[in-house]
């Protein structure tokens, strides 16, 4: 399956901003879908994960309360609505697909190419 994630942008601290991530070439309901982000010289840190039906979504304990996940697979697509942003939150933003919902980079074996969100304070 190959997966695009776009929606990230310029943003000024307070704002929400959602991202998309777009599926091909596979049935997208058959993946569970892990969103993550990397910031500038820190390591790759999962931020939710969504099962193939929406009916089991976890999240990370830092990321809680802030962004919320959901998908569309008449679209396949899935979806990272990020609310209350702030400048810590500056980082490239993934989207991965796999057959279980974890919370772990290496549990993927597709992965988008990424998108930038820059928060400005």
């Amino acid at each position: 399956v190959q997966l695009q994630a776009f929606g990230g942008g310029l943003v000024q601290a307070g704002a929400s901003l959602r991202l998309s991530c777009t599926a091909s070439g596979r049935t997208f309901s058959d993946y569970s879908v892990g969103w993550f982000r990397q910031a500038p010289g820190k390591g790759r840190e999962p931020i939710a994960t969504i099962n193939w039906n929406g009916a089991n979504i976890y999240y990370a304990d830092s990321m809680k309360g802030r962004f919320i996940v959901s998908r569309d697979n008449a679209k396949n697509t899935a979806y990272l609505q990020m609310n209350s942003l702030k400048p810590d939150d500056t980082a490239t933003y993934y989207c991965a697909a796999g057959h279980y919902p974890l919370l772990r980079a290496n549990g993927y074996a597709y992965w988008g190419q990424g998108t930038l969100v820059t928060v400005s304070s």
